[in-house]
């Protein structure tokens, strides 16, 4: 099991390194230069040249990544090119809203999916094709579209919920419980967004692994033994199914919170992921950089956790 762990966390390590190898270069070589922006559309040849020096973007790329990385390796993210701030601190700040919405909708999605697929092993023929059709188009849309759809119901429509932003404007002189109502009701479209995405992957699959297992030997032992069809269905199917579906929810994180990106960027959620497509529309290396391997480190972390969750309930894969 040791051995197995070691050779999880190189492999992850090499991971990560390409990952950020790899980012490195498409920034450099995309369009776009962050001293034009800086510097403006005006600026001399000169003014261009010595705010590229100021940055380092005159040196060789090799140089400029290695000074990345002996920085980073040490904490060290660098500044922002765009508003001059840490962007350690930048991601501090914004991370644990991405926290707060990324495990929120996964837990909800697993509830809800688990729900729905229990629901289908003991549903008519019509009931399991109607939820598995609203399953699948869950898992087949954008992110984006069916967040623009919520937006287009319940704010523009409907009227009853906000579209953007953490909190209202005015949310400093609200008293504690209506604070707590205005953060709710600016939570709820992107938590519903991402939730629903999740709720139809989680559903499709604890369905199948139901399925697998439903005319397995020991649930005709315990239907021999007088257990109720209720009992069996909660406890014996969905323990057998729980190695799957632990599996599923570690690799769900990475997904998850590439998914919170768009969302967040759509809603104006101040966390990582709109910080990183701001980033990217300014040219802003650093935060991008930061982001990207906050991101492959989250994928690494997502897929040990599937396996060390997998090793537990699984005493074939931990003997392995």
């Amino acid at each position: 099991m040791l051995s197995r762990i070691v050779t999880r966390g190189l492999a992850g390590l090499a991971v990560v390194a390409g990952v950020v190898t790899l980012t490195f270069l498409l920034l450099h070589l995309a369009p776009g230069d962050p001293a034009r922006l800086l510097a403006g559309p005006e600026a001399t040849a000169a003014q261009l040249a010595a705010v590229r020096t100021g940055l380092g973007l005159d040196r060789p790329l090799p140089a400029q990544f290695v000074s990345w990385a002996s920085r980073a390796i040490r904490g060290d993210w660098g500044l922002s090119l765009a508003t001059g701030r840490p962007v350690r601190g930048m991601l501090a700040e914004a991370w644990p809203w991405t926290a707060l919405l990324v495990s929120l909708s996964l837990g909800l999605s697993y509830l809800l999916g688990i729900g729905v697929a229990l629901l289908q092993t003991r549903a008519g023929r019509r009931l399991d094709t109607a939820l598995s059709a609203i399953s699948v188009a869950l898992v087949a849309v954008p992110g984006y579209w069916l967040a623009v759809v919520l937006i287009w119901i319940f704010t523009y429509q409907l009227r009853l919920l906000p579209a953007f932003g953490a909190a209202g404007l005015d949310a400093d002189f609200l008293g504690p419980g209506a604070r707590v109502a205005d953060r709710l009701r600016h939570l709820a479209l992107p938590l519903a967004t991402l939730t629903l995405i999740g709720m139809g992957g989680a559903a499709r699959f604890v369905r199948g692994a139901l399925f697998d297992i439903r005319g397995a030997a020991f649930l005709a032992a315990a239907r021999a033994r007088g257990l109720t069809e209720h009992r069996i269905r909660t406890v014996h199917l969905l323990r057998h199914a729980l190695g799957p579906v632990l599996t599923l929810l570690g690799l769900s994180l990475p997904a998850l919170f590439s998914g919170a990106v768009f969302v967040e960027g759509i809603f104006a959620w101040p966390g990582v992921g709109r910080i990183l497509l701001d980033g990217v529309a300014a040219r802003d290396y650093p935060v991008v950089m930061a982001a990207a391997t906050v991101s492959a480190l989250l994928v690494v972390a997502g897929n040990a956790l599937a396996d060390l969750l997998r090793a537990w309930t699984d005493p074939r894969v931990r003997d392995a």
